[in-house]
C-alpha cells in the first residue's frame, strides 16, 4: 500500500477558479469600495452604508479581497492593503488602474467566453465595437500603459541620454517618463498620424513642450530624421508581421547614433524553464480581442540583429512586459 503523499490539487483548483476573484474585483472597485476604506478601517455593515450594496454583498467582497491580499481583517474591520492603497483608491491612488479594470470588466472578460471558438479556429473573437465600448477600450489600454511607463522609469536609468526617438507607440508615457527623469533630455515622437494630436497635446500639457517634437508618419515606413543616442519601440511588435517588424527596427537603426540604446518594450514567449505567465496568458488575451500577436522572445532577437541591434539585456517589469536592451551595431 502507498504511503506517498499525492500532490495537492491547489494550482489547478486555484487557475480554474480565478475567474470569480477577477470578477469580484472588478465588483468591488466599481462599488467604491477601496475608496470607501481609504481612510481608514471599515467593518462590513459600514462598508455597506458607504457603497451602497447590502451588508451581506459587503461581507462577500470584503472577504474576497482580503482573501487575495489585497485588503487586511481584523476583528471584523477590513482595511487597505499597499497594492491596493497604491492603485485602486481613485485620485487618492499613486495611479488610479480604476479604467484598466473596467475594460477587462466591460470589453476584456466578454471576449474570453468567445475563447472556445478562437481555440478552434485561432480567429479573434467579436468584438462588437461601438464609440462607448472604443471609449473604454482606449481608456483602459491607455491606462494600462501608464503603468508600464511608470515600471520602466523605475527599471531602467535615463540619465546621460540626450536625444530620445519614441517611434510608433500608442502612449506618449514611456517618454514623459523619461523626460521626467532627465531634464537635459530631448524627445521626438514619431506616431502614427492618428494620434500625434493626442499626443502633442499630452507633451504641452506635462510641460515639456519646448523639449519634444511630435510627427506623423505611419509606422510601419517611418524614416526618422535624426541621430537618436536612446530609441523606444513600445508595444509596437505585437501590431505588425515579421517583415514589417525587421524593417520597423532598420528604420529605427538608421537614425541611431553611434552606441545607441533601444528600449523595445512588449509582451514575449520565452524559451525559460517556466515562462513568465503575464506573456503568455497575453498572447491568448491579443488573439481573442483583436487577432494580434505575442512573439517568440527568440524571432524578435532575430530581427533585432538583422536590423543591426545588439541585445545585451531583458528587464521584466512588475505587472506589466518585458523590455528587450539592445545596442546599436556596426553599420551594415
Amino acid at each position: 500500500m502507498s504511503t506517498s503523499t499525492p500532490p495537492s490539487p491547489d494550482r489547478i483548483v486555484d487557475i480554474a477558479i480565478g475567474y470569480m476573484g477577477a470578477k469580484q474585483l472588478f465588483a468591488a472597485r466599481r462599488i467604491g469600495l477601496f475608496q470607501a476604506l481609504a481612510d481608514g478601517e471599515r467593518s462590513a455593515p459600514e462598508i455597506a452604508d458607504a457603497t451602497g450594496v447590502t451588508p451581506r454583498m459587503a461581507r462577500i467582497l470584503a472577504d474576497a479581497m482580503s482573501a487575495l491580499g489585497l485588503l487586511t481583517r481584523a476583528n471584523g474591520r477590513y482595511g487597505l492593503g499597499p497594492e491596493a492603497a497604491a492603485y485602486l483608491t481613485g485620485e487618492g491612488s499613486e495611479l488610479d488602474l480604476g479604467p484598466f479594470l473596467t475594460f477587462l470588466n466591460e470589453i476584456s472578460y466578454g471576449h474570453w467566453l468567445q475563447f472556445d471558438q478562437t481555440v478552434d479556429t485561432t480567429a479573434p473573437g467579436d468584438l462588437g465595437m461601438n464609440e462607448e465600448r472604443w471609449g473604454t477600450f482606449m481608456s483602459g489600454v491607455m491606462t494600462y500603459n501608464a503603468l508600464h511607463a511608470r515600471m520602466l522609469g523605475a527599471a531602467f536609468d535615463f540619465s546621460g541620454y540626450a536625444n530620445l526617438l519614441d517611434l510608433g507607440g500608442l502612449s506618449s508615457g514611456f517618454a514623459l517618463e523619461a523626460l521626467r527623469a532627465n531634464p537635459g533630455l530631448r524627445a521626438t515622437f514619431v506616431y502614427d498620424p492618428s494620434f500625434t494630436g493626442a499626443v502633442a497635446e499630452q507633451v504641452k500639457q506635462a510641460g515639456f513642450a519646448d523639449r519634444a517634437v511630435v510627427t506623423g508618419e505611419p509606422t510601419p515606413t517611418a524614416r526618422p530624421e535624426g541621430s537618436f543616442d536612446l530609441v523606444m519601440v513600445n508595444h509596437v511588435v505585437h501590431r505588425f508581421d515579421a517583415g514589417q517588424n525587421e524593417q520597423i527596427l532598420r528604420n529605427a537603426r538608421a537614425a541611431a547614433a553611434p552606441g545607441a540604446t533601444l528600449l523595445l518594450l512588449d509582451f514575449f514567449l520565452d524559451e525559460d524553464e517556466r515562462q513568465r505567465p503575464i506573456d503568455a496568458l497575453h498572447a491568448g488575451e491579443y488573439l481573442v480581442i483583436d487577432g494580434t500577436v505575442v512573439y517568440e522572445e527568440s524571432q524578435v532577437r532575430g530581427w533585432l540583429e538583422q536590423a543591426g541591434w545588439r541585445p545585451v539585456d531583458r528587464l521584466a517589469l512588475p505587472g506589466s512586459p518585458r523590455v528587450l536592451v539592445a545596442e546599436a551595431a556596426g553599420k551594415e
